[in-house]
This record gives C-alpha cells, structure tokens and sequence, in this order.
C-alpha cells in the first residue's frame, strides 16, 4: 500500500508476497534498498517470516518491523562502498535486539533504545519475537559541539520521563501514519530529535552542561559582535558556528531565552548604549534603528518601550554620557 501526499509516503512489505523459498532473498533485497547494505544471517531460509510498515519523506524515514530471527551485520568495507553516515534510532516493542558497535554492547528490550550509527562497522542480532522501530535521524541533526561523541551502542531508557515522551511521539507517528502530510511527518520527527538531543545529553553525556554553557558562551559572543547586522537570525548563527539551529536552541533554553530573544536583548542594549553616548546625538532614531539591526525605527521604538518603559527618544533626552 502507498500513500503519497507530497514527498509523504506510506508503505507496508510483507514475506508473504512471494513464494517461502524467496522469502530470506526478499528480505535481504528489501531491507537493504530502504537502509544501507548489509550482510544477514538467517536461522533459516526456507520459509522466512517477517513484514514492515515505513513511513518516509526526504528528510525522515521511520519502519516498523516484525521477522523471524536474524543477525545483521555491516563491516568496514561496506561502509567505504555504500556511505551512510546517518543515524538510526532502534526501539524495541518486543522481544530482544543485541546491538555492538564501536566496542560497546546494548541489550535492547521494550522500554530501552539506542543510536547506532550506518558510518561505522556494526552487529546486530534480533530474536523472532522481535517487533520494534527504527527511526532514521539525519546525522547532521545529532552531531556537532553538543554531540562530538557519536551516542552509539547506548541504552536509553523510554520507559519514564523524556524517554517514554520519546517513545510515544514515535508510537503515535506510526499510528496516525494515514493522516499525515509530509510537513506534519517532519515537524513530528524534528521535535522527537530535539527532545532525543536532550535525553542524549542527559542520560549520556555527564559532561552535557558543560558543553551547553561552552555553545551558550560562544553565541552570545557571536551576538555582540554582529547584533547590528539585520541578517542575523538563529539561522544564520547555525551556520557561522558550525552547529545544528537545534543545537543552539537547545544552549540558549537551558539560559532561558531564545536566539531571537537574545538578538533582541543585544540590539536594545546597543541602542541603549548610542542614546546615552554623546559622540552618537547626531544619529536620528531612524539612523539608530537600521545602524543596530532594525527594520524600522517603529519597530525599534516598539520593543525599545517594552524592554525599558520609556522610548528612545525621551531615553535620549533623559542624559547623555561622554
């Protein structure tokens, strides 16, 4: 079955399409053209059961599977040949997955997850009671200064807290999956990678405030220094640092404030700064206004008013210093 609305497509696979000596080679072909290549170990090939539902735009894809018993595996050489540096999110809801990567081990059962990365060499073993979901995560949207240590082979608990919040965002995905768009499918998945980002750095990364004060450090010094650039948004921040817009969100939240906030604050505070200062009497509020960011000196005046009870001028007109 599909379903598609816009980039938004719904489909479900199942062994039970084809003849049962062809099921093992459905399986493996099946899997490997919607994940990355892999090898597969069959307990047996006769007459091999399994089935999947996946949900997919161009940025997200979430399965869910059930089969028989198998081992998957991807080594180093396939990782050179068919490069997959993004992550996927495995959720069991049944049964048990044994997941090794990078020297660690997971023993994954319902309520546990873990992120494994298809840009390096793993194994993973699954029971044939084993019903779960993977959920693929663009790696941009987990690494960098907040993430540099891949979270692979990583327990995560789903079954409390953030975790179950987590787990039920993706339940609920997969069960409102026929009445979905492509734009709800992504905003969904984009808000359970923000909450996976902090669970990772709860649960993973003791050092994880640490890292959001160092981010939250260097953004507000990014907007110091370029406040007066009208083209400074969250966005544009994301881009000069080198890190995810998530990611400085997720810095700035942690403080209490937001990238559009504190762009505010800095520019209301520059402006501030000029009223007060005599060597800037001669700058119009006009000229104050698209000298500090501004699109206009109403706007100016109207948020300048909001953060301080009085308006740039009548500021103005209160002193000046040297």
């Amino acid at each position: 079955m599909s379903l598609p609305a816009e980039s938004y497509i719904v489909e479900t696979r199942t062994t039970a399409e084809v003849d049962p000596r062809e099921r093992a080679d459905f399986w493996s072909e099946h899997i490997g053209s919607h994940q990355a290549r892999m090898n597969y170990r069959y307990a047996r090939t006769d007459d091999f059961h399994g089935a999947t539902v996946r949900q997919r735009t161009e940025r997200y894809q979430l399965v869910k599977f059930w089969s028989d018993e198998v081992a998957y595996s991807r080594t180093a050489r396939q990782v050179r040949q068919d490069p997959d540096e993004d992550y996927r999110l495995l959720l069991p809801l049944s049964g048990e997955i044994v997941l090794r990567q990078d020297g660690q081990e997971a023993r994954l059962t319902p309520g546990t997850g873990t992120l494994v990365s298809f840009g390096a060499p793993f194994e993973c073993l699954q029971d044939a009671s084993t019903h779960a979901f993977v959920l693929t995560i663009p790696a941009r949207e987990m690494d960098g200064p907040l993430n540099r240590r891949s979270p692979l082979a990583t327990g995560l608990d789903l079954s409390r807290g953030l975790g179950r919040v987590v787990s039920s965002m993706i339940s609920d995905l997969h069960a409102e999956r026929d009445h979905l768009t492509d734009a709800h499918f992504n905003a969904v998945s984009d808000r359970v990678v923000e909450l996976l980002c902090m669970l990772t750095l709860g649960d993973d990364r003791p050092d994880g405030a640490g890292q959001l004060t160092d981010v939250e450090t260097m953004v507000r010094r990014h907007v110091r220094e370029h406040a007066a650039d009208p083209g400074l948004t969250g966005t544009s921040m994301a881009h000069a640092l080198g890190w995810s817009l998530r990611q400085i969100q997720l810095a700035l939240q942690r403080a209490g404030t937001t990238p559009r906030d504190l762009i505010r604050e800095e520019r209301l505070r520059l402006v501030r700064e000029r009223l007060q200062c005599g060597d800037c009497e001669h700058l119009t509020i006009t000229d104050l206004a698209f000298a500090s960011g501004f699109s206009s000196a109403s706007a100016l005046s109207t948020a300048f008013r909001q953060r301080y009870g009085v308006s740039p001028r009548e500021m103005r007109s209160g002193g000046r210093r040297p």
